[in-house]
């Protein structure tokens, strides 16, 4: 199935909100929390989304996944390069469009939007006790790179070569 993906409209942000709330709650309850629900209001989201930084793709008129592209990330990649990565965050399918498509799809818009940007790598972080997204980053493509912990999380580390 394809998929229409383009960046979020700033008025879109409650559909962002929508989809990464119901991916929380899902995950919550399987007993695994994730995102806490103050970071996924409108109010939260609207500055990401008015800079351009969520996607959303599209199934025909529904959203039905979302993703979040940063040029850095500091806190979980202190010691990357300047502008050799581009940074996932917030990758989040709604539970009508699981099975990978959507995933697959965004993580592919994610590489090409990296290798437009001039970067090499496209790069993430995850729970180091979340195995089943870890083989998914895996099937992918990402590999992995290290460890870290941040704020009393600790994460796995993974980059996707993109300049290939």
């Amino acid at each position: 199935m394809a998929f229409e993906i383009r960046v979020a409209a700033p008025r879109e942000a409650t559909v962002v909100s929508e989809i990464l709330t119901e991916a929380a709650s899902w995950i919550r309850a399987l007993g695994d929390p994730l995102w806490a629900p103050e970071q996924l209001t409108v109010e939260q989201l609207a500055p990401d989304c008015e800079a351009g930084c969520f996607f959303l793709a599209w199934s025909e008129r529904t959203a039905v996944g979302t993703m979040r592209l940063a040029d850095s990330d500091p806190l979980f990649w202190p010691d990357a390069v300047a502008g050799d990565a581009v940074y996932l965050h917030r990758l989040a399918v709604r539970r009508i469009a699981s099975g990978g498509e959507v995933s697959s799809a965004l993580l592919g818009h994610a590489a090409q939007c990296a290798l437009k940007r001039g970067a090499r790598f496209l790069r993430l972080d995850c729970e180091v006790s979340r195995p089943r997204l870890r083989r998914v980053y895996e099937r992918f493509g990402f590999a992995f790179h290290s460890e870290r912990t941040v704020r009393g999380v600790h994460v796995a580390r993974y980059e996707h070569l993109v300049d290939a």
